[in-house]
């Protein structure tokens, strides 16, 4: 391994590890004495808007049994109101548990933050390296620009983030065979579907690239390899749930319920509440709230699935053309159609899209402008609630979650044509002598 190959990734990691401290900082804000007796700070409430301070991992102290120490889904449920109880919480359970191991020596929602942040600071830190042995310098794109800073320690993201990275990296594992390193590969994007489901999309495009032969010498149909592929995938998910299923059905069922009834409200930053909303009875009619919700139900899932057709189409075509399935741009463009048409749209997903951005050679401009109108909604939305909530100018704040809401759609529909035709960027040449994991060929090349 040469030592320049290695000094991106190193820069990365160390760039990454500044940002998340900063991120932790600004978190930290809006935690610290005085607590009420349940150990959330007085604070809180008052701040967490104002101050664009918030994070889900304070807020959930209280309410899904991580104070009272209850391990995730054996003793809870949901009512008919939709509010969990016990120890359920709204996310796979991997995730659940480890929300329950950050909270295990806390007894504040302070040490909460602190513990989840030092738990979850790894698997960015993995995330930098990965994406600097995979892109070269262009893996500061993940760790130096704001996203990290306002979302790294927002929610529970940064280990299925890691997950997903690390399977574009173990398929570039090039001492193992095709079916070995995909299966691999489909195994790390099952955990990261227990850990937050939307890894699990990229087993599609997977499965496409395995049955195309992938990047073998001479590729050839392999429909066994692309079978085991799925199986792998979906016997991870099996096995992961299962137990709590088994041991904890009420509670496990819950979290799926819970997301099933979300609503794409004003929490939800979403083109529906925004796009839909004003044209089914206005914001405030109350009884055309079912009837919207309704709507959105529907036509949310049927859309995402005619983007996930057109993006695997897209990829299709450029199979026929290039010789090789680019599963890693069809994956990218089938996460644009989900964050750009899914009910709910929170500010962290920015963290999903953007290894892509590093991955795939996309034209700098188009990168600055995604992340300037998500740095707008990552703080405006935020400003904008507390407005309401104070009774504030809401002006300002308005301007700029729209700015972001509709300045994102637009660029994630640019993005997804974009994604679909992109080919990986490179971390610079390395001599054929010397093993280094590469990333299968996307377009161009035949192998």
């Amino acid at each position: 391994m040469r030592t320049s190959s290695r000094t991106p990734a190193l820069v990365a990691v160390a760039t990454c590890a500044l940002a998340m401290w900063l991120g932790y900082l600004n978190k930290a804000r809006c935690a610290g004495p005085p607590f009420d007796p349940q150990g959330r700070s007085v604070r809180f409430d008052a701040v967490k808007d104002a101050t664009v301070c918030y994070s889900d991992i304070q807020q959930l102290w209280i309410g899904r049994g991580i104070n009272l120490h209850l391990f995730p889904f054996l003793d809870g449920g949901i009512t008919r109101d939709g509010v969990l109880t016990g120890g359920t919480v709204e996310y796979p359970v991997l995730s659940g548990i480890l929300m329950w191991a950050g909270a295990l020596r806390a007894h504040t929602d302070a040490e909460f933050l602190l513990h989840s942040a030092l738990l979850l600071a790894p698997f960015g830190l993995l995330v930098a390296w990965l994406l600097g042995r995979l892109a070269g310098w262009a893996a500061l794109l993940w760790s130096v620009t704001p996203p990290l800073v306002l979302y790294g320690f927002l929610n529970w993201d940064l280990p299925v983030v890691a997950t997903t990275v690390g399977a574009v990296a173990v398929l570039g594992v090039r001492r193992w065979s095709l079916r070995t390193r995909a299966v691999a590969a489909a195994v790390l994007l099952a955990i990261g579907f227990c850990l937050k489901v939307y890894p699990g999309i990229f087993v599609l495009p997977l499965i496409a690239y395995v049955l195309t032969g992938g990047d073998e010498p001479r590729p050839r149909r392999d429909v066994r390899g692309a079978v085991t592929v799925g199986a792998a995938a979906a016997a991870t998910v099996i096995a992961v749930n299962l137990p709590f299923a088994l041991l904890g059905y009420p509670g496990w069922r819950a979290s799926f319920e819970f997301q099933g009834n979300r609503a794409a409200d004003a929490t939800s930053n979403s083109i529906w509440y925004w796009g839909l909303r004003p044209l089914v009875g206005g914001y405030q009619d109350t009884e055309v709230t079912a009837e919207y919700n309704d709507i959105v139900s529907v036509v949310s899932p049927l859309s995402i699935c005619a983007a996930f057709a057109l993006a695997l189409w897209l990829g299709w075509r450029r199979y026929r053309r290039d010789g090789s399935y680019p599963w890693v741009a069809v994956g990218a463009a089938m996460l644009c159609g989900f964050l750009l048409l899914h009910k709910v749209h929170s500010p962290q997903y920015t963290l999903w899209l953007l290894p892509f951005l590093v991955l795939l050679r996309v034209r700098w401009p188009l990168i600055v402008s995604y992340l300037t109108v998500d740095l707008a909604i990552g703080i405006g939305v935020f400003l904008w609630f507390d407005a309401t909530m104070t009774h504030s100018d809401t002006t300002i704040p308005l301007l700029l979650t729209l700015v972001g809401v509709w300045g994102r759609a637009a660029l994630l529909v640019v993005l997804f044509f974009v994604f679909a035709g992109a080919p990986l960027r490179r971390p610079g040449p390395t001599p054929p002598d010397e093993e280094q994991p590469r990333m299968p060929a996307m377009s161009g090349e035949r192998r």
